[in-house]
C-alpha cells in the first residue's frame, strides 16, 4: 500500500482508462496467465453497458474495476459457466430489458487492498441496480483457498466453513460480509482456475426496492399516514349518533391525509346501554344487529373520505354463533371481515362468544396489512405466520378496563413489532359506560410501535397519545426504513429464523 494517499475517486470506466486497467488487472490475477481483458473487450462493454463498468483510482491511477452487464433471470437460474454467461466474450447476454445486473468481474490491486475500496464498488453496484430497478445483483464467486481444503472437504462443506467463519476465504469471506447470500455452486466454471479448482459460490444480492411493475399513477406508497382514534365512551341515544361521531372522526384523520383509520375494540358498545334491561349475553346478542348497517356505512365513510377504515370490532352472530369481529372497509368500496381468535375467559363467561377459526394478511393500497383484535396480540404465533406473509404494518384494535389490562396489550404489541420487524398501531377505548353492564371502565393509550434499531426511536415508539383522554392521533410510517431493517439491521431477525429446528405454520381448516 502507498504511503501517503491525496485522492481516491469512483467513477465509470472510460476508454482511456484500458492501459491502467490491464495493469491492475495483471497484478490482481498473477496466478492466471492472460487474465486481462483485452482493449476490444472493454470497448464493446462501454457500447452496450457504459454505466455498468466503474472503476477506483488512487491519485488518478486505475486501482480496481467492476464489470457488469445485465441479463435476463431466467439465464441466472439455468446452469451456466463462466464462458456463457459472457456469450463467449460477445457479451450477447446482455439485455437491457432483463432483471439481473450479473457481475463478470470485479478487483483491487493488491498494494491497495485493506483500503476497502472493494467495498466502494460493491456498493456503487448495489446504488446502481437499484437506480437501475434491477431485482437482484448476481455473481459467481472464485474460492481460492478451496485447493487447499480440497482433499479433506466438498465445497459445500468449505463454504459453511467460510460461512461460520471456521476458515478464511479471501474473496468469499469479503463478498459474506457484503450482504451476499450463496444461491448454489457451479462446477467447472472458470477453465484454469486451480485455486478454486475450477469450483465457483454463485452469489445474490437482493433489490429490496425492486418494483416488479412500476407505474406512472396508483403507485404504492412508501410513507403511510395512520389515525389512530381514542375514542371516548358516552351515551348514544340511536345509531345515528353513533354515525354522527364516527362520521366526526373519519373526517378529521381523512383532512390530515390519512391512509387508515383505525377505531377501538367493541367501541359501539354506548349502543348496548337500551338492552340492560336484558342479560348480558341477551344485550350483547341484541347489540350484533348493528353490525351490518356499520359495514355498509363505513363502506360509505371509505369511498366519501378516500381512506382505509379499520372497524374496532363488534359483536356478530353466525349460525346462532357469536363472534367477535371488524371488517377492512378499503377507499376502493370493498370490504374484508377479521374475526377474533383468541375470546378473552370474560367475553366467554358473560357473554358466551366464541373464537373465529380463520385469519389472513390483508392486500391494500398501502401494503400488506394485519389485523388482530386486542387479546390476540398476545400470542406471537398470529403476527409471525403474518410477518412471513409479507406483513408491514399491524393494526391491533384493543378494549381493556385496567391500566394492568393495557400494559399486557402495550408490551405484547412492542414486543410483536421488534420481533416481526414491523409496525405496530393500537387504538382503544377510553371514559365510562355507567348504563352497561361489563362496560363500565376503559383504560386505553393509542401508540404506534417500531421495530428498535437505529433507523426507528431508541424506545420503540414512534408516537402515542395521551393516557384516558379522547383525541386522535397521526402518524407517519415509512416501508422504506422496514426495507432496509429487513436486509441490514444491527440483527434480522426474521432471516436468522433457525428453519432447520423449528417452524410456525397456519393449520388449514
Amino acid at each position: 500500500m502507498q504511503a501517503q494517499i491525496n485522492k481516491v475517486e469512483l467513477r465509470n470506466l472510460e476508454l482511456d482508462d484500458y492501459k491502467q486497467l490491464k495493469n491492475s488487472m495483471v497484478e490482481s490475477y498473477p496466478e492466471m496467465a492472460n487474465s486481462y481483458w483485452e482493449s476490444k473487450d472493454i470497448k464493446k462493454l462501454l457500447s452496450i453497458f457504459p454505466e455498468g463498468q466503474l472503476v477506483i483510482l488512487v491519485d488518478g491511477v486505475v486501482v480496481g474495476s467492476a464489470l457488469s452487464l445485465i441479463v435476463d433471470e431466467k439465464l441466472v437460474d439455468k446452469r451456466h459457466n463462466y464462458r456463457q454467461i459472457i456469450g463467449d466474450y460477445t457479451f450477447s447476454t446482455h439485455n437491457p430489458d432483463g432483471e439481473i445486473l450479473y457481475g463478470i468481474d470485479v478487483f483491487i490491486h493488491p498494494h491497495y487492498r485493506g483500503l476497502r475500496l472493494g467495498r466502494r464498488l460493491y456498493d456503487a453496484r448495489k446504488e446502481l441496480c437499484e437506480q437501475l430497478n434491477l431485482k437482484a445483483i448476481v455473481f459467481a464467486g472464485r474460492i481460492p483457498n478451496y485447493a487447499q481444503h480440497s482433499k479433506k472437504f466438498t465445497p459445500k462443506t468449505y463454504i459453511d466453513k467460510v460461512k461460520h467463519k471456521e476458515l478464511h476465504d479471501p474473496v468469499l469471506s469479503f463478498q459474506l460480509s457484503n450482504d451476499f447470500h450463496v444461491l448454489r455452486i457451479i462446477k467447472n466454471y472458470l477453465e484454469g482456475d486451480e485455486e478454486s479448482k475450477e469450483f465457483a459460490v454463485l452469489l445474490e444480492w437482493n433489490n429490496v426496492y425492486y418494483d416488479e411493475s412500476p407505474k406512472l399513477i396508483n403507485l404504492e406508497k412508501s410513507v403511510i399516514r395512520l389515525g389512530l382514534i381514542q375514542w371516548q365512551m358516552r351515551q348514544l341515544n340511536n345509531i345515528e349518533e353513533f354515525f354522527e361521531q364516527s362520521e366526526f372522526f373519519i373526517d378529521v384523520v381523512s383532512g390530515y391525509g390519512a391512509d387508515f383509520a383505525l377505531f377501538p375494540e367493541l367501541f359501539i358498545a354506548p349502543l348496548m346501554a337500551d338492552y340492560n334491561h336484558l342479560s348480558e349475553a341477551e344485550a350483547i346478542r341484541e347489540l350484533a344487529r348493528y353490525s351490518d348497517p356499520i359495514r355498509k356505512r363505513f363502506q360509505e365513510f371509505a369511498i366519501s373520505y378516500n381512506i382505509n377504515i379499520i372497524t374496532g370490532s363488534m359483536p356478530y352472530l353466525d349460525n346462532n354463533n357469536l363472534y367477535n369481529v371488524g371488517f377492512l372497509c378499503k377507499r376502493d368500496g370493498t370490504s374484508e371481515m377479521y374475526t377474533k381468535i383468541h375470546v378473552t375467559p370474560n367475553e366467554v363467561q358473560h357473554w358466551g362468544m366464541k373464537g373465529g377459526s380463520h385469519f389472513q394478511t390483508f392486500d391494500t393500497d398501502c401494503g400488506k396489512i394485519g389485523i388482530l383484535i386486542c387479546y390476540d396480540v398476545e400470542f406471537p404465533e398470529l403476527s409471525r405466520i403474518m410477518a412471513n406473509e409479507g406483513m408491514n404494518i399491524l393494526f391491533v384494535p384493543f378494549l381493556t378496563d385496567t391500566q394492568n389490562a393495557y400494559t399486557r396489550v402495550k408490551h405484547c404489541s412492542q414486543a410483536r413489532a421488534i420481533e416481526n420487524e414491523c409496525y405496530v398501531a393500537i387504538a382503544g377505548c377510553v371514559g365510562n359506560l355507567p348504563k352497561v353492564n361489563n362496560m363500565d371502565i376503559q383504560y386505553a393509550q393509542a401508540s404506534v410501535f417500531t421495530p428498535s434499531d437505529f433507523a426507528f426511536p431508541s424506545n420503540g415508539i414512534k408516537a402515542e397519545a395521551t393516557p384516558n383522554t379522547e383525541m386522535t392521533l397521526i402518524v407517519d410510517v415509512d416501508l422504506n426504513l422496514l426495507k432496509q431493517l429487513h436486509e441490514h439491521g444491527s440483527v434480522r431477525i426474521l432471516k436468522d429464523r433457525r428453519h432447520d429446528l423449528y417452524e410456525i405454520k397456519k393449520i388449514e381448516q
